[in-house]
């Protein structure tokens, strides 16, 4: 198994949630979008793919606890939620950089935060999220080789 599946495993048994054939199959699914975001709406059908009778509230509701004992990762985007695996069980906290053309998200070390907090002076800051959008080293090569060819 590989070792973030062994970690979820572990999150989920140490929070008393059974490994249920259902759960694990969420689990191997997901652990395939470590790097990319995918739409809840295309997890829910793959779930019902494999389990027909498996209702959207049962899987949403996995999709919750999951991102709850930070197994996942959730954002809203364009009127749809979209979740990816969490890509680094050691740093909870981080911030990603998506490629707007694969949409590949790598995993940024450095949070910014506190060059914003001087800039909001008696503000109490609860959350945040921070994203860079770009294109990757892969699709950045692949315009340039684009570019030179026409």
């Amino acid at each position: 198994m590989d070792s973030t599946l062994e970690q979820a495993v572990a999150i989920l048994r140490r929070n008393q949630l059974k490994i249920t054939k259902q759960r694990q199959a969420l689990l191997d699914y997901l652990v395939t979008y470590q790097d990319h975001y995918v739409a809840i709406s295309a997890v829910d059908d793959h779930m019902r793919t494999l389990f027909a009778g498996m209702s959207h509230n049962t899987i949403y509701r996995n999709i919750k606890e999951f991102e709850t004992l930070g197994l996942l990762e959730l954002k809203s985007q364009a009127k749809q939620t979209l979740v990816k695996y969490q890509c680094d069980f050691n740093h909870q906290h981080h911030h990603h950089f998506v490629c707007s053309n694969c949409g590949r998200v790598m995993e940024l070390q450095e949070c910014p935060l506190d060059d914003y907090v001087a800039q909001l002076p008696g503000c109490t800051i609860t959350g945040h999220r921070i994203e860079i959008y770009g294109l990757c080293a892969d699709c950045t090569a692949k315009q340039a080789a684009q570019v030179k060819a026409d």
